[in-house]
This record gives structure tokens, C-alpha cells and sequence, in this order.
């Protein structure tokens, strides 16, 4: 796989998960930022690349687009086996999209900058009251997902077994938002440690926002 081109921004939470996985699959691609809140994702340019106008966004070598962090990680996890971002077991698959769509299914969306942009625009929240929303969500998710690692023999050093996956890629780009809002993580101690371990390998930290050339 060459000529890949990701469109991203560096403080995006998908487009660091489509970037830890494209550097555990020791891909290398193309980086294209676009700056999210002076509005660059909502230019005719890239919405000709990418008519959702949204970030990430990854181009192949042919011109094939795909979008949406999910299915781009599973892509190539499917086409790039090594090292596996899923587990071999039907059940084992299922428990770790369980816990990462926990996160990029129910906390990431209402969190995201349009619904805070929208929070602002359309009801007049203040700062304060934006970060509220957010950190109110992030809880109301973490909470159970805290339990469910804690309470599960399937939880190793990572949040599935002993290698990381899709649902600590899921993890570690929202705690990397959570830090911007003032979340507090003493409650999630099982989080906080799976996080640690996370960190501790060069993709993850390759791929963080601080280290990313649109970085500010």
C-alpha cells in the first residue's frame, strides 16, 4: 500500500486514531491539514476531495476515498494484517468494537467541534457551559467503561489482552480531548493505567497531536 494521503488536523480525535493505526501498521502517508476552526474542512476545495467536509479523510493510491475513522482503521486492518488492530475470535472482535464504539459512537459525536460550535451559535453557551456539555458526556461514558475494564478478565495491559487494538486507539484519542476540557481522570483509574501503556509505545506517541507539523 503507497500513496496514501490522509486529510487531517492535527487536534481531530478520529484523525489521530486513523494516524496511531497507520503507524502501527508502519504505513506512510501524506499529510494534509486542514484547520478546523478557521474553517478549512468547509472549503470548495476539499469538499471536492470530501463532500461530508469532514476530517479524517484517507485517499488511496488510485484515488479511492474513504472516510469515517472506523471503517479506515478496519480497512486496513483488513489489508494490512500486521500487527492485528482486532482479535481472531468472533467474540473477542465484538467486545473490543463494543468498548470503542462506546467511545466513537457515544461520546466522540456530541462532543465533536460542529455540536459545540452549535452550542454556541444556536443557544448562546458560553465557554464554561460548552465545557460542561463536554465533560458531562465524556463521564456519562466513561463510567461504564471503566466498570466493564475493571470487571473483565479480558482486560489485560490493554484494553483487550496484552497487544493494543482498536479500542485503546479509541481511548487514547479521547483522553488526548478530554485534557483540553478539563476532565478529570482520578475517578477512571483502570483508564488511566490502560492509557499509560498506551503511551509507552511509539506509534501512540508518534501519532499525538503535539507531534503532528500543524501542531500549535
Amino acid at each position: 500500500m503507497s500513496d496514501l494521503v490522509l486529510h487531517n488536523y492535527y487536534r481531530s480525535s478520529t484523525s489521530y486514531r486513523v494516524r496511531i493505526a497507520l503507524e502501527m501498521k508502519g504505513l506512510t502517508y501524506q499529510y494534509v491539514p486542514h484547520h478546523l476552526r478557521h474553517g478549512e474542512h468547509l472549503e470548495p476545495a476539499y469538499l471536492a476531495v470530501n463532500p461530508q467536509g469532514l476530517v479524517p479523510a484517507l485517499i488511496l493510491g488510485d484515488g479511492t476515498l474513504l472516510t469515517q475513522s472506523l471503517a479506515i482503521i478496519e480497512f486496513l486492518d483488513e489489508t494490512r494484517p500486521e500487527p492485528p488492530l482486532l482479535p481472531q475470535d468472533a467474540l473477542g472482535r465484538a467486545r473490543v468494537r463494543m468498548l470503542a464504539q462506546m467511545i466513537a459512537c457515544d461520546i466522540h459525536p456530541v462532543n465533536n467541534l460542529r455540536v459545540l460550535t452549535s452550542l454556541r451559535t444556536l443557544f448562546g453557551a458560553g465557554d464554561e457551559d460548552v465545557a460542561n456539555w463536554f465533560r458531562h458526556w465524556v463521564n456519562e461514558g466513561f463510567q461504564p467503561l471503566e466498570k466493564i475494564l475493571a470487571s473483565s478478565s479480558e482486560t489485560g495491559t490493554f484494553c483487550h489482552g496484552d497487544t493494543p487494538g482498536l479500542a485503546d486507539i479509541c481511548l487514547v484519542a479521547q483522553v488526548a480531548s478530554n485534557a483540553r476540557f478539563g476532565v478529570d481522570l482520578m475517578p477512571y483509574p483502570m483508564i488511566t493505567r490502560v492509557h499509560a501503556a498506551c503511551m509507552a509505545v511509539p506509534a501512540f506517541r508518534k501519532a499525538a497531536p503535539e507531534n503532528q507539523i500543524d501542531a500549535e
